[in-house]
């Protein structure tokens, strides 16, 4: 009986361990491609002659950089401030699929490029 507790317990562990390598991935993504959202929302910012296509076309492009499939529509250009002081804010939506043995579902992700203050 002991025997039969430690083997379930080792295929427990082993099972949890390959769904956090299946999981892990597509959320060290995100991390990275949130923090490119910041990074494009500060230059796009800085550049009030830039337009929202061309920030989105910036999105899409790091989003195709971190294997990201995005259209144009999952992308959201907000232009806030003032014509002294503009900012841009930029949000993102897609989802990844995540297989597992038995069993499939759908991580859903909504980076942006830091909270809206109005």
């Amino acid at each position: 009986m002991g025997t039969v507790k430690a083997l379930v317990g080792f295929l427990v562990i082993i099972g949890c361990a390959y769904s956090g390598f299946q999981i892990a991935p597509p959320e060290f993504v995100n991390y990275s491609f949130a923090d490119d959202l910041k990074t494009i929302a500060m230059t796009g910012g800085a550049n009030p002659h830039t337009t929202d296509d061309e920030l989105v076309a910036m999105v899409i492009k790091k989003a195709a950089e971190h294997q990201i499939t995005l259209a144009p529509e999952s992308v959201t250009v907000t232009r806030v401030g003032t014509v002294g002081a503009p900012a841009v804010y930029l949000a993102a939506d897609y989802s990844v699929p995540v297989s597992l043995p038995g069993y499939s579902f759908t991580l859903h992700f909504t980076p942006s490029s830091g909270n809206k203050t109005f």
